[in-house]
């Protein structure tokens, strides 16, 4: 890995022109400002502007036109932009990097995509993802106060929004989308305000608790967005900061100390439990996660399925269900031993003698739902003292809507593919995540 390697900044947000603006603002002699533009997804192609400065600082900016790899955005993307980082980080002139990304792509599957996905065969260069040679510095959300809290916590598509054609099988809707640029963001910029004070107060005790530790700047007509602006606020994220890092399912879930008090109906809502859960009742009671919740994520300890966590993540009206891989329990001593230190740390105090660090643990951000409400649908989706004392060999004859090939017993679903192999698609209004690039 690179010993100096190129900072990246990612900006992103549904509103191009915030995006822009924000990008702008950094487009310095030094810095390249990158922009994949998605409009032309339906031609089977997107267009890369680059801008940059030549050796005397004048600017210069650079159109090239990407053809889809058999289609797949991702692919495409992937081949394209991987590579140009690793060449933009030869360039001596080159000090940052600037990702003003279109409001299809999101910034967390883009960031793993930079720290792990191998770029080959590149002149010169050793294989190995673009972080050998680049590395995230910050991640930008740009929200509009006005709105944001609407896309949030709806369930429309994108397609629905109208930011995809009706007939697109993208089935991410825009508050998972909405979400992310929040919470997986190192900075927030907030454009727009909301139509009263109530509805702002409520919208800023959302972000407290669902990026607490981000440093936000209000742009405002009068107040526009400076390179000085963009710099200060670059400058206030946290030494330990995401910066692109995914998080997962053995993962602390409350990070950055966020507020746990009621803030206009905003609040964390957590949910623990000691003992599996029924994976009919579970079906069931995910329901209660997708009305008056901004968003919410966890995992599952399901008694059908012994040997790995699943992981729950919800946004507006979509839920998502997918593999959170093994426990502690059922791993070898060498499988541990490569495990972080701090989740092994943490399960050893709570090790129970049967069962190992099997438990669930929910997250959820409500905004009108009733916490009770919510903690006492979940209770009752955990195993009896009956059903507890039946066994594993009696758990395992269950069925489990939550299995690999899950079909929804509602409408006549096709399996899912090899590419959702390892996920499972909550049925009905569950819209699924989209795959990572």
């Amino acid at each position: 890995m690179a010993v100096n390697r190129t900072p990246v900044v990612v900006v992103t947000g549904f509103d191009p022109l915030a995006v822009d603006a924000v990008a702008s603002a950094m487009a310095v002699p030094g810095t390249v400002v990158v922009h994949h533009d998605l409009a032309s997804l339906s031609q089977g192609s997107m267009t890369r502007t680059m801008h940059d400065h030549d050796t005397t600082g004048a600017p210069l900016t650079r159109v090239t036109q990407v053809d889809l790899v058999h289609g797949c955005v991702s692919c495409a993307l992937r081949e394209d932009l991987l590579p140009l980082l690793r060449s933009l980080h030869r360039r001596g002139r080159v000090e940052r990097i600037v990702l003003a990304l279109d409001p299809l792509i999101e910034p967390e599957p883009l960031c793993w995509a930079i720290e792990h996905v191998v770029v080959a065969d590149l002149p010169g260069q050793i294989d190995g993802p673009a972080g050998r040679d680049v590395e995230i510095a910050a991640v930008i959300g740009c929200v509009d106060g006005a709105t944001w809290l609407a896309d949030a916590t709806g369930d429309d598509t994108l397609a629905e929004a109208g930011l995809l054609p009706p007939d697109d099988e993208d089935e991410r809707t825009m508050a998972q989308v909405a979400v992310g640029h929040v919470e997986f963001a190192d900075a927030l910029v907030v454009g727009g305000a909301a139509d009263d004070g109530w509805q702002a107060a409520r919208f800023g005790a959302v972000v407290a608790r669902l990026a607490p530790r981000a440093p936000v700047l209000l742009e405002t007509p009068q107040r526009p967005v400076s390179a000085a602006m963009i710099e200060a606020l670059l400058a206030a994220v946290a030494p330990d900061a995401r910066r692109g890092r995914s998080t997962g399912a053995h993962d602390p879930l409350l990070t950055g100390q966020p507020p746990l008090d009621d803030d206009c109906g905003v609040q964390i809502v957590e949910f623990t439990a000691d003992r599996p859960m029924h994976p009919g009742r579970l079906h069931d009671a995910i329901d209660c996660l997708l009305d008056g919740v901004v968003c919410s994520r966890g995992r599952l300890w399901v008694a059908t399925q012994p040997d790995e966590a699943l992981w729950l993540e919800s946004a507006g009206g979509g839920l998502r269900v997918a593999t959170g891989g093994p426990w502690l329990a059922t791993m070898t001593a060498d499988e541990v031993a490569r495990c972080a230190p701090e989740r092994v740390s943490m399960a050893s105090l709570r090790w129970h003698p049967d069962f190992g660090d099997r438990d669930t643990s929910i997250v959820v951000l409500v905004h009108r739902a009733d916490p009770r409400h919510i903690v006492e649908t979940l209770g009752a989706a955990c195993l009896t003292e009956t059903e507890m004392a039946a066994g594993q060999a009696a758990w395992d004859r269950w069925p489990d809507p939550f299995g690999t090939f899950h079909r929804d017993p509602c409408v006549d679903a096709d399996p899912l593919d090899d590419a959702d192999a390892g996920s499972t698609d909550v049925p009905a209004n569950h819209p699924r995540e989209a795959d990572r690039p």
